[in-house]
């Protein structure tokens, strides 16, 4: 399953579509439209989905060690 078609579950078991994502996401609907048709999500893009849709995003390891992003990790920048 897409990246894309991962958010539109989401979205859609939270209540939101592309309208009210984007305006709590602060931009424009066409913004979400292209993003989820060319599933193009940035990781800045993904953070503020899953603040917006009330979730977290995170990579869980093979030992179920869980490693959340957040928007402080991008103002970190890479090490």
């Amino acid at each position: 399953m897409s990246i894309a078609n991962k958010i539109r579950a989401l979205m859609k078991t939270r209540g939101f579509n592309s309208r009210t994502l984007a305006e709590a996401m602060g931009c424009s609907p066409r913004f979400i439209s292209n993003k989820l048709q060319r599933d193009t999500f940035t990781a800045a893009d993904l953070i503020k989905i899953a603040e917006v849709l009330d979730c977290t995003l995170s990579f869980t390891l093979p030992d179920g060690t869980e490693i959340r992003l957040t928007a402080d990790d991008l103002e970190k920048g890479p090490h």
